[in-house]
């Protein structure tokens, strides 16, 4: 008889440890989903330890009760290798997550152990029979297809030969055979031999070959060839017999990453993102567990694929807020890559033009080496050009766009060129105010303006998704006067350019026009082909995109990022004005960029313009230190939130009661309401990580014990301060 510790499915604090069963079926083993009764409903839990003993009564003198058996065993096999099982519980302890959350987090939906019915597609092939039976001559035409071939996807065969396929199955000569789908082979890539390196390119790839320490930051000004590292030693490892893993922050760079990983390694790529749908998650994860393929292209949650050997983990724009998860367990990709590179032996490759602040602090104290890439392919920087737009305005210009970025937009169309326009903020303009009483109208589920999206006349929350159609009272006054509005996103900026260049092809890349299946590959390739002049959008165009035809580049509202609150602005705006100047004059023409600011001042837009990274990480250092933010000292942000908004106060007040230990508690602070649910937050900083993550685990799952608990979340580390 053995004893099954199983964690349970429902992934909160109360549940966070195993659950004793037992069967006496040998084949469950660790990391299997079973069946069990818990709480008189049948539930999905997840094996954690496997302990025979001699019988059922052994079992219960030892536990001091009688436990229930094991229902059924739904998995043949485990999908998680002892490894990830292992990460799982580390990450769980470092993230201040329930156990069984990280387990979710690893597997694709249909393995997840969740109760959620989802089945594994199967298909139907056919395979020849050695019965003999009269067939025509077209049937036997067919028959030997298959006999040549060994088998054939009896969709395939029904549509090839519609007429008498199904007659074919029903006389005996061929038979169905059912199995899982699997991802379609790609047999028509056109492999490419690797460029050859510039000896900077050559003398990079040797340091990092031979540094000693396990990560590497690699800090590469845009279009100084990273990729091409990337891609060298890629091949090296895969020829040792090992595995990749390239990371990419969006969906938007995974088609060209993955096209230029595919054009030099073959089919030998799986691909993971959350464009695909579940089954295709599913087809890409059994890949890698099966051993079929020697590199993985993805977004973050492909750093859980259940590699055997991996010899190579690669962040491309490693300063990218994107790899850090947002819901529970709320984990960085970088700190998940660096303890599996540990467990396999292995390197990771950190890259980035504007790495974060935390990785080349780290890099300059010696925990990651540097290797540095200070010249460009083509060696010649895009010009930047900046626009004070306060001064534009004065003179009677556009507050969208200004003279000067009209005449270097016409010159680029004038050239054949294509031109970039980058403004980060999505829909129409962005807030809408009664003209009679000055209020602007909210979203009624969050403490957030609506903006308002011509394309549908309706006004949208772009934090939960609230749809209205325009309204024409105000809400406040129930005036009719109508309503005013306020500043300006993609759409509006893409009917001025219209009507600015009526004859130029424009694009629109937004979370708004890119929501269906493989909208990004298709916008991309549109405009790769030069079948678009002019590419407008959102910080998804911002950076890791390669066009050797765009030679302008125009940043709109470049300063805007600094209003915000959050102690990571400065960073996040000379990322994105870094980055998004890097698309422009790849190749051998000349590029040009064109910021529109109102404070042209700043140094964060001043080091942008001279591409400084150096000088701002220097200055924008001595603000991090004087406010005590990482990386000199450790966070975490502890967030209270529910419906009740006394009851969030009240819990806010006693978690920090609560709290003990040599760090300082910022807080409670309220934050705006977000989906009805009222929101204070509570911020730990201290020098002791270890000792912070400690004695909120402890306090939290005390909390979590009480009747009336609020839901809590833990952020270790947040990159966002809202």
């Amino acid at each position: 008889m053995n004893l099954i510790e199983c964690w349970i499915e429902y992934p909160t604090y109360f549940l966070d440890q195993t659950y004793s069963y037992i069967s006496d079926d040998d084949s469950i083993v660790p990391g299997v989903r079973v069946a069990i009764e818990f709480n008189h409903k049948e539930l999905i839990g997840f094996v954690d330890s496997v302990t025979k003993y001699n019988s059922k009564e052994e079992i219960e003198s030892i536990k001091g009760f009688a436990c229930k058996p094991i229902l059924r065993r739904i998995d043949d096999e485990p999908y998680l290798t002892d490894e990830l099982i292992d990460l799982a519980k580390w990450m769980a302890f470092e993230t201040i997550s329930p156990t069984i959350s990280c387990f979710k987090t690893m597997l694709p939906s249909k393995l997840k152990p969740s109760s959620n019915n989802q089945k594994i597609l199967l298909e139907k092939w056919v395979e020849a029979t050695d019965v003999e039976v009269s067939l025509t001559p077209k049937q036997l035409i067919a028959y030997s297809e298959i006999v040549e071939n060994g088998r054939m996807r009896y969709t395939e065969l029904r549509k090839k030969y519609p007429s008498f396929a199904k007659v074919l199955v029903d006389k005996g000569a061929l038979r169905l055979v059912e199995e899982e789908k699997k991802a379609k082979q790609i047999t028509d890539i056109e492999i490419k031999n690797a460029f050859a390196l510039t000896d900077c390119q050559q003398e990079a790839i040797d340091k990092i070959r031979n540094s000693d320490k396990n990560t590497v930051l690699l800090h590469g000004i845009t279009g100084s060839g990273k990729t091409e590292i990337y891609l060298q030693l890629t091949s090296e490892i895969i020829e040792n017999g090992r595995q990749v893993l390239i990371l990419v922050p969006e969906i938007s760079l995974t088609p060209q990453m993955v096209n230029r990983v595919q054009s030099r390694f073959g089919d030998a790529v799986a691909i993971y993102h959350s464009g695909l749908n579940d089954q295709e998650k599913y087809e890409q994860y059994q890949r890698v567990k099966l051993g079929e393929v020697s590199v993985v292209v993805g977004t973050r949650s492909s750093i859980f694929m259940p590699f055997e050997s991996l010899g190579l983990i690669i962040l491309d724009e490693e300063h990218d807020s994107s790899y850090k998860q947002d819901n529970t367990p709320q984990y960085h990709c970088r700190d998940i890559a660096i303890h599996r590179a540990e467990y396999f032996g292995c390197k990771v490759l950190l890259g980035s033009a504007t790495p974060s602040l935390d990785s080349y602090a780290r890099a300059l104290r010696g925990v990651y080496d540097l290797v540095e890439l200070k010249q460009r392919i083509n060696e010649t920087l895009p010009t930047i050009h900046c626009v004070n737009l306060k001064d534009a305005i004065k003179k009677g210009q556009s507050y969208i766009v200004s003279d000067r970025l009209k005449e270097r937009i016409s010159n680029c169309l004038q050239y054949g060129k294509q031109a970039i326009l980058l403004l980060n903020r999505r829909g129409y303009n962005t807030s809408l105010r009664c003209n009679a009483c000055g209020e602007v109208l909210y979203c009624p589920h969050c403490d957030v303006a609506l903006s308002y999206h011509a394309s549908d006349r309706s006004l949208k929350c772009h934090t939960c998704g609230t749809t209205i159609r325009q309204v024409s009272e105000c809400p406040k006054c129930h005036s009719h006067s109508g309503f005013s509005a306020f500043g300006f996103g993609t759409q509006k900026l893409e009917e001025e350019i219209l009507k600015l260049y009526p004859h130029a092809r424009v694009l629109r890349m937004d979370a708004d026009t890119t929501s269906k299946k493989n909208s990004h590959e298709t916008y991309l390739e549109v405009f790769a082909n030069k079948q678009a002049d002019i590419l407008i959008g959102t910080q998804m165009i911002a950076k890791g995109l390669d066009y050797p035809d765009v030679t302008l580049v125009g940043v709109l509202n470049a300063d805007a990022g600094l209003n915000r609150i959050d102690y990571r602005s400065t960073e996040v705006s000379f990322d994105l004005i870094v980055q998004a100047s890097g698309r422009s004059g790849r190749s051998e023409h000349q590029g040009e960029v064109i910021l529109q600011v109102f404070d042209d001042n700043h140094y964060t837009i001043q080091t942008a313009i001279r591409q400084d990274y150096v000088s701002f990480f220097n200055q924008e250092m001595q603000f991090r230190k004087a406010g005590g933010y990482p990386p000199y000292t450790y966070m975490i942000a502890i967030l209270v939130q529910d419906r009740d908004n006394d009851k969030v106060k009240t819990w806010a007040r006693k978690i920090k009661q609560n709290l003990q230990g040599d760090f300082k508690i910022l807080g409670p602070s309220e934050l705006l309401k977000m989906k009805d649910l009222y929101r204070m937050r509570l911020l730990l900083k201290g020098r002791n990580s270890q000792e912070l993550k400690a004695e909120v685990s402890r306090v939290v799952k005390e909390c979590v014990k009480e009747r009336g608990c609020p839901t809590i979340k833990v952020d270790v580390n947040p990159m966002i301060l809202d």
